[in-house]
């Protein structure tokens, strides 16, 4: 287990990504972390504000903990879009290693006032905070809108990078939590914008259904972090009908069920890792403190 920021200032400083899939139990977690120790991959496991409610923070943890600590790659936990401030205690309390407090509900002064303290109560527990000012639309555990995403100019973004001191920024590209209905309207060129003045770690909100041009794109660009979740759950969950209604004779053997589903979902994680560029980057606790190997990142 090591902190994110040792995971993305290796990633951003390299030009790869690093998969932030979100799990939402106990096969899931097990089947990412599978598929990253196959692949020699350092991966972020996120956890959304409605599992950590639905499980119990210090169960999900300690779970999470239990199977982290078996595999030989590094590993973080993250809580992602989280506008509750006292779950964000409860869960930097806990043991969380990051958190993206979404503030973007909130006006950019309100949202920058309060995420600059939540970057102060983080430090205090070695972690790092995730920031956004604008939402990404579709709604993904109860979280988010189905509304446009909204632009505000990139200079207010630079700006709320500097006022917050947050480690990661997730701007809005055009992309969306869910299932893409159309080809996206992205607009990776606000990446760029903003790496040229201000160079944090950025975020890639909305990956499932991007193609790999569009990743590799973006990425390329400064995209450190790629967050996956609705092609973890829909993995999950056609692979569970697909298997009950190809082997009838099994619906009352959950061992045969849970194994294929979590080879499935193992499958899932792993195209993604290899996508990301993220496969064989993995190294070893007792190695040397990496250091950049090319100027401008971080």
């Amino acid at each position: 287990m090591v902190q994110l920021k040792e995971i993305l200032d290796r990633s951003f400083g390299e030009h790869y990504g690093v998969a932030a899939f979100n799990v939402f139990n106990d096969l899931t977690l097990e089947a990412v972390l599978a598929a990253a120790t196959e692949l020699e991959s350092p991966v972020i496991v996120q956890t959304s504000l409605k599992t950590v409610r639905t499980t119990g923070p210090r169960v999900l943890y300690r779970m999470f903990r239990a199977m982290a600590e078996e595999v030989p790659i590094p590993v973080t936990l993250h809580l992602d879009h989280c506008p509750d401030r006292e779950w964000i205690t409860t869960c930097l309390q806990t043991g969380w290693n990051s958190v993206l407090f979404d503030g973007s509900h909130l006006d950019i002064e309100e949202n920058t006032r309060q995420t600059r303290e939540v970057v102060a109560e983080a430090a205090g527990h070695g972690a790092q905070v995730e920031g956004e000012i604008e939402s990404v639309a579709g709604v993904e555990d109860d979280v988010g809108s189905d509304e446009e995403a909204f632009f505000h100019p990139v200079e207010l973004s630079i700006d709320f990078i500097e006022r917050t001191g947050i480690y990661s920024f997730a701007p809005a590209i055009g992309t969306a939590h869910g299932m893409y209905t159309g080809e996206p309207d992205l607009k990776p060129e606000r990446v760029t914008e903003i790496l040229e003045k201000k160079s944090v770690p950025m975020v890639l909100h909305g990956g499932t259904g991007l193609d790999e041009a569009q990743f590799r794109d973006l990425i390329s660009r400064g995209c450190a972090k790629v967050n996956i979740s609705t092609a973890i759950r829909v993995s999950f969950m056609e692979t569970n009908s697909e298997f009950l209604n190809e082997n009838p004779a099994n619906t009352h053997d959950p061992a045969s069920l849970l194994a294929y589903v979590g080879e499935r979902v193992k499958d899932t994680a792993a195209r993604h890792i290899r996508m990301f560029g993220s496969a064989g980057k993995s190294w070893t606790k007792g190695e040397r403190e990496w250091k950049p190997r090319r100027p401008g990142r971080p």
